[in-house]
């Protein structure tokens, strides 16, 4: 015969074990194993004794670690792939949770999906991954889940406010003007001042939030969100910055609504070192993060900085002459080191330390824009996704090991 046996109406189209299919080095074992390893009891608290059984939540940490790793981050996508995909029916063991459920837990553990992060990272570190010599800091901007022309500023919320006033006075000069033979149109007019008024009435409280808010403007949609200035202009989105080690593991993940970098390089310093208990021997990170105070901290601290001023990095980047004069000891003396020839090729690591880490969030798992709205909720997405990057490193490096032994 020149064909192989088909018949899709055979009782088994698979064999009883996972394992013969797909093969036991498969990232789904392996992350079925690290999280077995884990401690689950934050998720498990919030559950109580009464009320219906829920799913496990090692069931659903598996189903939506392995999600993010493939770089699914959508409910109903992943209901799918559960129903179908063999790796994820293996995790779930069966089970086929719908999109209410694996949304919310999502949304319900916060806190313990950061506790995730932190074990993970703590588990790399006993496999020989996450060493302390060198650690690259960089941030970018990640949309937010919101339109930037659905915005309120107070020129634009005065100007449509005027503009339903106008149309108020239109419409009751029609009903002033409509006969008695006329009722269908006067009823109309009716309804539609009554709707303009409604209108009008909810400008008030949306000028007061945004006097509040401190903004020039505030997103509708997504009131927690910024307008982030980036090369291509602005996005309006979060900012989100890592810590990776010298290994490419991120040793510190944070989203926040900081328009410039600058304050946060020593937060995140001091991140890492709560998190690994000691602080890297060495931090780079680009001019957007150099600001005098903490460099200062740092050398207090005695972490050997690479942090370039904004005209150093232009010399560094494109050569050409170095203009100003540094005042301040700490900046006369961070020049000296990034023009010396081992200044250069330290910082210069920094590039390939952290960039590829972005590289992989955006382009290969879809963290260019993020799918729920709020700062307390894109932070469970990026919680989620940073795990799920440091799990698939730790499964590169054990595979890779595997290889030359």
């Amino acid at each position: 015969m020149r064909f192989l046996p088909y018949n899709p109406g055979q009782d088994y189209l698979l064999p009883p074990s996972v394992h013969d299919v797909l093969g036991p080095q498969r990232l789904c074992f392996f992350l079925h194993r690290v999280v077995e390893r884990l401690d689950l009891s934050a998720f498990e608290q919030d559950y109580q004794e009464e009320g219906r059984p829920a799913y496990a939540p090692a069931l659903l940490v598996k189903v939506w670690l392995y999600a993010y790793a493939l770089g699914i981050t959508s409910c109903r996508r992943l209901e799918q792939r559960v129903g179908e995909d063999l790796g994820f029916r293996y995790l779930a063991g069966g089970a086929q949770p719908d999109f209410w459920t694996l949304n919310a837990f999502r949304r319900r553990h916060p806190k313990a999906l950061n506790d995730l992060f932190s074990q993970v990272v703590e588990l790399a570190r006993q496999a020989g991954l996450g060493r302390l010599g060198h650690v690259a800091i960089d941030s970018t901007r990640v949309k937010a889940n919101a339109s930037p022309n659905r915005v309120d500023s107070g020129r634009k919320l005065r100007a449509e406010r005027a503009k339903i006033r106008r149309q108020i006075r239109r419409w009751q000069q029609a009903c002033n003007a409509a006969d008695g033979n006329e009722a269908a149109g006067l009823e109309l007019a009716k309804q539609e001042c009554a709707r303009l008024e409604q209108e009008l009435a909810q400008l008030p409280p949306r000028l007061e939030q945004l006097k509040k808010s401190g903004l020039e403007r505030r997103s509708r949609n997504d009131p927690a969100s910024r307008f982030l200035k980036e090369r291509k202009g602005f996005v309006l989105g979060y900012t989100v910055t890592l810590a990776a080690s010298e290994d490419q593991l991120i040793m510190e993940q944070r989203v926040t609504q900081q328009t410039t970098d600058s304050a946060a390089l020593l937060p995140m310093v001091e991140a890492v070192r709560q998190r690994c208990g000691q602080a890297p021997a060495q931090v780079s990170a680009d001019s957007g993060f150099f600001a005098l105070p903490p460099l200062q901290e740092l050398e207090k601290q005695k972490v050997d900085a690479y942090v370039p001023d904004p005209n150093l990095a232009r010399v560094l980047n494109r050569g050409g002459r170095l203009r100003g004069r540094a005042k301040h000891p700490v900046h006369r003396r961070m020049r000296q080191k990034l023009r010396r020839p081992l200044g250069r090729a330290i910082y210069g690591r920094r590039k390939a330390l952290i960039e590829p880490i972005f590289g992989v969030l955006k382009e290969q798992r879809g963290m260019r824009q993020f799918r729920r709205r709020g700062l307390e909720k894109v932070v469970i997405e990026l919680s989620l996704a940073t795990t799920a990057y440091n799990l698939t490193r730790l499964w590169n490096t054990a595979q890779a090991a595997r290889q030359l032994g």
